[in-house]
């Protein structure tokens, strides 16, 4: 039985909709094309998260897997969602069907600049108040 042009249509666009979906990528595989999407290399990207280049390669290869704290991380500085970079589901990166790349690479880059910054900030805020805490419980402590 053959299909239709449109059966075949809808077929091309359900394989680039979910080309990075839980069942057809790894989160190696998503992490991969969303730090080449935004422009990076493996060692930029773990300069930016503080960590080794082998430990982006190790994620990137399905070795091993980063911690949640690291994830928030990764997916502000690559402008996806966290649940697209863990299941291929939600806001990602385009699939390899679709051409039109972004318009301007110096603000892509900007952009994740600002997200990486917004994810260290929410880290040292959630520290400061652990040390907040601690300070006030030593305060109490000595009354």
């Amino acid at each position: 039985m053959q299909r239709s042009p449109d059966a075949r249509h809808e077929d091309v666009m359900t394989a680039t909709e979910n080309w990075y979906a839980e069942d057809a990528a790894t989160f190696g595989d998503r992490l991969a094309a969303a730090r080449e999407a935004a422009g990076l290399t493996q060692a930029e990207l773990a300069k930016r998260l503080g960590v080794k280049t082998s430990v982006v390669q190790a994620w990137e290869d399905d070795i091993k897997e980063p911690r949640a704290n690291r994830l928030q991380m990764l997916s502000g500085m690559l402008n996806v969602t966290l649940s697209w970079l863990l299941t291929g589901q939600g806001e990602g990166v385009d699939g390899p069907f679709d051409e039109a790349g972004p318009s301007d690479h110096s603000m892509q880059l900007l952009l994740a600049d600002i997200r990486a910054l917004r994810a260290e900030m929410t880290q040292s805020a959630e520290r400061m108040g652990q040390l907040e805490k601690r300070l006030r419980k030593l305060m109490e402590d000595d009354v």
